[in-house]
């Protein structure tokens, strides 16, 4: 038994070490979302990210060599946890689901990540973010088109391929388009916003899918 306790015994120290390591790389970049989402990439610095994180620069530097190493980490983490809450979104439809729970199945679900992780949009979509960041989104982009094309040729199975593909990524632009006013709004107003949201779409894609 006191065999078996010193073989074990030299793999907690870097297992519990590991376990540090991972959460001080977790709150780094929430720290880092925090600060992207409020000033905007060109204007984060490395400083205000250890600032908001509690931690020196060069603690910082340990994990990550430059601003852009973290954006780049920030991006991987969102791409992970949207594209895991993708294939919940965008399963295949339950049966007999409408349009309009359709919109609510996978509308609400987005809403709500972006509104915990603000970033996301400056990362991948703003107005100063790198080009290689929106590189990175952009297999989850045509996955997430795909998805839509399939869930849209099940409601509407007469209606040409590149027709639901098409409409699909026009869908996606207008959901991002109005998404800033979404997150912008006060508490209380947003369901008003999304419920806004929803009726756009619902109208856009009635009209493809049962044309008058």
């Amino acid at each position: 038994m006191t065999e078996q306790v010193d073989r074990a015994a030299p793999t907690a120290a870097p297992r519990k070490r590991q376990a540090r390591g991972e959460r001080r790389m977790a709150e780094l970049l929430d720290a880092a979302g925090q600060v992207f989402a409020e000033s905007g990439y060109s204007a984060t610095t490395t400083n205000a990210i250890a600032a908001r994180a509690g931690v020196s620069p060069g603690s910082l530097y340990q994990y990550f060599p430059n601003k852009d190493a973290i954006a780049d980490a920030v991006a991987e983490h969102y791409t992970a946890e949207l594209r895991l809450l993708m294939d919940q979104v965008l399963a295949p439809l339950p049966a007999g689901v409408t349009l309009t729970g359709l919109l609510d199945l996978v509308i609400e679900p987005l809403v709500e990540y972006h509104l915990s992780h603000p970033a996301c949009i400056v990362l991948f979509i703003g107005p100063d973010s790198p080009q290689r960041l929106a590189a990175m989104h952009q297999p989850l982009h045509d996955a997430m088109l795909e998805r839509i094309s399939a869930m849209l040729a099940v409601l509407g199975p007469r209606v040409p391929a590149d027709r639901l593909h098409r409409s699909a990524e026009v869908a996606v632009h207008m959901f991002k388009g109005v998404l800033p006013l979404v997150l912008a709004a006060a508490p209380e107003d947003r369901p008003r916003y999304v419920a806004e949201l929803k009726l756009s779409l619902a109208g856009y894609f009635g009209l493809l899918l049962d044309p008058a």
